[in-house]
């Protein structure tokens, strides 16, 4: 189902992407993009980034920071709650098969939504988003960006 959404979400970061904090995932492939596609990843609660890049996080990483943006009337699919979307897809996709949570954001690409509201993983109460586009008008930054230091 189509849903409008607006409202706040947060994105963790490098620091070394501060010039540019709306760009496009850097790996080419994730949980809703591959082939080249763009994909914007966001979390509707600060707690929220943080758990959604726990599995991303090394010892040795870079500075990272946690800034805050607004999305406005975003037309989203809203998978929230649908288990199907959450599984952990790199285990799928390293045995080479194509990760299954692909047809959810290619079936919204085709049908023209702006992204999709999903469920997190690993804390079912908490949500995150894909955007397939990062216009202005649909997101746009509401704070400076803060250092983030992961939990211990």
């Amino acid at each position: 189902m189509i849903t409008e959404f607006s409202g706040p979400v947060w994105r963790i970061l490098f620091h070394t992407q501060l010039s540019d904090p709306l760009a496009p995932a850097r790996a080419p492939e994730g949980r809703f993009h591959h082939s080249g596609q763009f994909a914007l990843y966001a979390s509707l609660s600060a707690e929220g980034a943080g758990v959604a890049i726990r599995r991303y996080v090394s010892r040795n990483d870079p500075a990272r920071v946690i800034q805050q943006f607004q999305i406005s009337k975003a037309q989203l699919l809203d998978l929230r709650g649908r288990a199907s979307a959450s599984v952990i897809w790199q285990n799928l996709r390293a045995t080479g098969a194509a990760s299954p949570t692909w047809h959810f954001s290619d079936e919204a690409r085709a049908i023209g939504a702006d992204g999709l509201l999903y469920s997190s993983r690993s804390r079912s109460e908490l949500s995150h988003l894909v955007l397939f586009r990062a216009e202005p008008a649909l997101i746009r930054s509401v704070s400076a960006a803060q250092d983030w230091l992961p939990e211990s």
